[in-house]
């Protein structure tokens, strides 16, 4: 979960999920509808895939029992050097390094590394000046007011399988890790470090050469793609049509309404732009079947013709009136996408073809898990808990 998740973010995901999934053999035997409605809202579904994959690697190769060698951590699904690092690091206190984002920074700066981290030749340096440091806290004398502590069990350990453990030596190799991640997640920030509090500025390179706001040495990131979908929530008699994602798709088994990507501008908005759909909220637009060319307005005719042509690829069949919902815009790695919603009741909504979902009522669209834009629909159409 805290891969590409902040911690404040993952907290109450993560005690609603030990609550319906406590253990290694339960998540292994879990049905994706359940794991991903667990997961719903965190983002990055691959993850959750990855993780039940992994623990059912871990039922069927180690008896259950989660690894704790670095090679065998690496050999499941969804993780990486990094991930095993820090497992190995934080959780059995091995020596083993770990460079994400706030070490990469930390590490670029205090040895005034330049070059683009992400490069074979940067990105090998800073795994090796990682992995020295962690090799020289394993080698620490530990201070003996920390002895007294943990003998006392001040700072309870706990081993795989949830007993208490206080016969080990002290976690050094534990305690650099997640401090080498602070340092650069609460101290050498990306921008505006607060180097007069810095425990280790006397050595930091980029501070003495006055350059720490230009490292670490980033490429630019990709532009951002936008996209326009257009979504129809078709209603009749309590029941609503949606469907879900297939695989190898974004957002794959996850839940929607019916919906389709439409070109991000006609000609004729970038002349005209349309005002936004909640301006209009309400106002419920009829097309006849037949319209003769060039007739009104030149915006709102193409415009029209838009959604026409986006409820026959969906449905199959030509829509007499749609009415504006809501327009939802968000955010998926690099695509930053404009969903247009149009609520479709009566005759229209009768007509929908089961071929394009499956007909379901409130209760039963809870226990699904949706997208997070969709999910955005429902809450507008006061689908909640």
């Amino acid at each position: 979960m805290l891969q590409q998740t902040q911690v404040k973010t993952v907290l109450p995901f993560w005690q609603r999920w030990m609550q319906a999934l406590p253990n290694i053999k339960a998540l292994a035997k879990a049905r994706s509808q359940r794991i991903h409605k667990l997961w719903e809202g965190l983002g990055y579904y691959t993850r959750v895939r990855n993780m039940q994959r992994a623990a059912q690697a871990i039922v069927a190769l180690h008896g259950g029992k989660f690894p704790e060698n670095f090679d065998d951590l690496l050999a499941l699904p969804g993780i990486g050097r990094y991930t095993a690092g820090a497992i190995c690091s934080i959780a059995f206190n091995q020596p083993k390094p770990i460079l994400d984002g706030n070490v990469i920074r930390v590490l670029t700066r205090l040895f005034g590394i330049p070059g683009d981290p992400r490069q074979r030749n940067v990105n090998q340096r800073l795994w090796e000046l990682a992995e020295q440091f962690v090799l020289a806290a394993a080698t620490l004398e530990t201070p003996q007011a920390e002895k007294r502590a943990f003998a006392l069990d001040a700072s309870p350990q706990f081993s795989h399988d949830g007993a208490r453990n206080t016969k080990h030596a002290p976690p050094l190799c534990s305690h650099f890790n997640q401090s080498l991640m602070e340092l650069g997640a609460l101290i050498c920030t990306p921008s505006q470090p607060k180097c007069a509090i810095c425990p280790v500025v006397r050595f930091c390179a980029a501070h003495q050469q006055c350059c720490v706001d230009q490292l670490p040495t980033l490429r630019a990131r990709p532009r951002a793609t936008r996209q326009r979908f257009v979504a129809f929530v078709a209603q009749k008699r309590g029941h609503f049509l949606v469907r879900q994602r297939s695989a190898g798709v974004r957002n794959a088994y996850l839940w929607e309404f019916p919906n389709i990507e439409v070109t991000p501008q006609s000609v004729s908005e970038k002349s005209f732009p349309s005002p936004p759909l909640e301006e209009r909220a309400g106002e419920r637009r009829h097309f006849p079947h037949a319209l003769p060319p060039f007739v009104g307005n030149f915006r709102t005719r193409s415009r029209d013709l838009d959604l026409q042509q986006a409820a026959r690829k969906t449905f199959g069949i030509s829509l007499a009136t749609f009415a504006p919902l809501c327009t939802i815009r968000h955010s998926i790695t690099r695509y930053r996408i404009t969903l247009e919603v149009f609520h479709i009741t009566g005759t229209d909504a009768a007509r929908c073809s089961r071929s394009a979902g499956t007909w379901l009522n409130r209760r039963q669209l809870l226990a699904l898990p949706f997208a997070s834009a969709h999910r955005r629909i429902l809450n507008k159409l006061g689908v909640r808990k």
